[in-house]
C-alpha cells in the first residue's frame, strides 16, 4: 500500500475510529486519542502487511483493539491502585484525584517530545529503540528527552508540595 492510499484510508476512518476509542475507553477523550495516535502509526507501520481485498476499517479497529488491551495489561497495577482507592474513604479519595490531577497538569507542562518519550518509555513499556523508532529521534535523542522530562517533571512535583 502507498504512503498515499494509506492517508486516504486513514482520513476516512480517523473519526469514526475515535469515537470507538472513546466508547472502549469509557469517556477518557485523552486516552482514547493516545491510544488511536498510537493504533494508527502501527497500522502505518504494517501497512505492507495489509490485503487489499479485506475491509480496512476492520483490520485497522483490530489493531486498535489491541493497542487498547495491550495498553491495559500494562497498566494493570494503575488499574488495581484506583480500584483500591475507590475503597477508601471520601477524604482520602478526594487526595488521591488530586495528586493524579497534579501528575497530569505536571505532564502537560512537558514539551511534546519529552511527555512523548515519557509516556511511551514509561506507561506503555517500550525500550529506548522502540520510543527513538516510534518518534522518529535517534536513541540518542529520546535518552536525553528521559532526562529532561523526569527533571521536569520531578521539579514540577516537588514545587507543587
Amino acid at each position: 500500500m502507498t504512503r498515499q492510499r494509506f492517508v486516504e484510508l486513514i482520513t476516512a476512518e480517523q473519526e469514526p475510529l475515535r469515537r470507538f476509542l472513546l466508547a472502549l475507553c469509557c469517556g477518557d477523550r485523552m486516552l482514547a486519542d493516545d491510544i488511536a495516535q498510537e493504533a494508527i502509526l502501527k497500522a502505518y507501520l504494517a501497512k505492507d502487511s495489509y490485503v487489499e481485498h479485506y475491509k480496512f476499517s476492520t483490520w485497522l479497529y483490530r489493531i486498535a483493539y489491541n493497542t487498547m488491551v495491550d495498553y491495559r495489561r500494562k497498566s494493570s497495577t494503575l488499574l488495581t491502585d484506583i480500584d483500591r482507592a475507590n475503597v477508601m474513604d471520601s477524604d482520602l479519595r478526594a487526595d488521591g484525584e488530586f495528586e493524579y490531577q497534579e501528575l497530569y497538569m505536571a505532564l502537560e507542562s512537558l514539551s511534546v517530545k519529552e511527555r512523548t518519550a515519557i509516556l511511551l518509555y514509561y506507561l506503555q513499556g517500550y525500550t529506548i529503540r522502540e520510543v527513538a523508532q516510534i518518534t522518529g529521534d535517534g536513541e540518542d535523542a529520546v535518552k536525553m528527552q528521559l532526562s529532561r522530562g523526569r527533571t521536569h517533571l520531578k521539579n514540577k512535583l516537588s514545587n507543587g508540595r
